[in-house]
């Protein structure tokens, strides 16, 4: 049994053609049965997000199934296959298996520690269990994935230092502040700068967020989306009485926050103190703000140092996460080595069962004139010698080795069992009639 990967990322690929390659959601139960379909594909998962494109499965024959995963995406989207054959990587077994980890614990990222790959893969996994695609080996495959990802998480710092500049702002709030739980904030602008700012302030604890944006509807449609408020641009020196924090990030030419704006509703604050964290680019805030008593403006040069330090302590960390990685990787290679020897060893305890069961019955007779308590108290001796002789048995089928050696081991321990009746007695009849000649 191989496991392969085929796809392509944003390190392969640009942009437009990743957009064709992508599935639709709404498409995904149409998309599953073409994947199931591929040849010789056993298992398979399919994870598609804005910077990777990746099909994994199990398969006997990995060859036919990478190229049945390239027809298929050619197929499905409509897209010729020499537009993208040079944009696809190919991963097999341990190289798949590191390929996943990587990605989960966010090492494969544009962002190196980006918090959000993890979720989009739990999803994807979840669209494979529901469709039907996943089977032993993907279920323990991704499910480690996860564990691994976790200890990554808990055991270096890649998460923790701010590389984006929506998360950068948000950390300055709370390096501010000290936490951000109970604080009110305001979001000028309604792209995705505000749209990630406003997760990252959620998942900080902000109390209340409140979205102003030159086009009132799309300042709706953001605030629903995370239970806030929206305005429109004049009603921003009001809503600077109330704000703890201002993170602004419109696409303006000329100042949207000035000097009087703010000079005038401080003494509603009673000099209340409000920090501006000004990411556009040209500035939103005029510079001059930053002079009047307990207002606090920082802007996108501030973040960048913040940002360039924190890249390189991610990247210390990501050498730790690695490691980690690689030795999650022999874990899970050696069980799947074990997959291999789990037929013999069911094998064997289902004729052990078959002997207990037939010498049990041919003692009836006996076990007639015995009280119950004796009756099951030799049931339970029978169960425990089975599991006695399974013991050695097992542990010889499971000695770690070259995989040639294993099988050597497999093929033996079947023949001592008489687990292939029929193989077993044409050896026989085979090895007479050559003494014979």
């Amino acid at each position: 049994m191989n496991i392969v990967l085929v796809g392509l990322n944003h390190k392969t690929a640009a942009l437009a053609l990743r957009e064709k390659l992508n599935f639709n959601r709404d498409d995904i139960d149409t998309a599953y049965q073409g994947i199931i379909s591929i040849p010789a594909l056993i298992e398979g998962i399919y994870i598609s997000t804005c910077n990777r494109v990746e099909l994994m499965a199990t398969t006997e024959e990995p060859v036919r199934t990478v190229d049945g995963v390239s027809k298929f995406l050619s197929n499905y989207h409509g897209v010729r296959l020499d537009e993208f054959t040079q944009s696809l990587y190919v991963y097999r077994d341990r190289d798949t298996v590191k390929h996943l980890f990587e990605v989960a614990s966010s090492l494969d990222s544009m962002i190196l520690g980006e918090p959000h790959i993890l979720g989009q893969i739990k999803a994807a996994y979840r669209q494979a269990v529901t469709q039907g695609a996943s089977g032993v080996i993907l279920n323990r495959l991704l499910h480690k994935a996860f564990s691994v990802a976790k200890r990554v998480r808990t055991e270096t710092g890649i998460c923790s230092s701010a590389v984006s500049v929506s998360y950068a702002a948000v950390e300055l709030a709370k390096k501010i502040f000290g936490q951000l739980k109970g604080k009110k904030a305001l979001l000028v602008g309604a792209g995705e700068m505000a749209e990630l700012a406003a997760e990252h302030l959620l998942s900080a604890g902000v109390a209340e967020i409140t979205i102003a944006n030159r086009t009132l509807q799309n300042a709706v449609t953001l605030a629903r989306r995370f239970h806030g408020q929206a305005a429109s641009l004049p009603e921003i020196p009001t809503l600077l009485q109330t704000a703890d924090i201002v993170i602004t990030s419109t696409g303006a030419e000329g100042f949207v926050i000035g000097y009087d704006d703010v000079k005038g509703m401080m003494r509603q604050r009673k000099n209340r103190p409000i920090f501006f964290i000004d990411i556009a680019v040209p500035r939103d805030v005029e510079p001059s703000v930053n002079t009047i008593g307990n207002v606090y403006v920082y802007d996108i040069d501030d973040l960048k140092g913040i940002i360039e330090s924190n890249k390189s302590k991610r990247e210390e960390e990501a050498i730790k996460a690695r490691r980690i990685i690689d030795e999650e990787v022999l874990k899970f290679e050696n069980w799947l080595k074990t997959l291999d020897v789990v037929p013999t060893i069911r094998g064997i305890k289902d004729k052990l069962e078959a002997i207990r069961k037939a010498e049990l019955d041919r003692s009836q007779a006996v076990l007639k004139q015995l009280s119950p308590d004796q009756v099951q108290a030799i049931y339970v001796m029978t169960e425990s010698l089975i599991k006695k002789v399974l013991h050695d048995p097992v542990l010889y089928l499971k000695l770690n080795g070259h995989r040639q050696n294993r099988q050597a081991r497999i093929d033996q321990v079947r023949k001592v069992f008489n687990l292939d009746k029929e193989i077993v007695e044409q050896e026989i009849q085979i090895g007479e009639q050559d003494a014979e000649n």
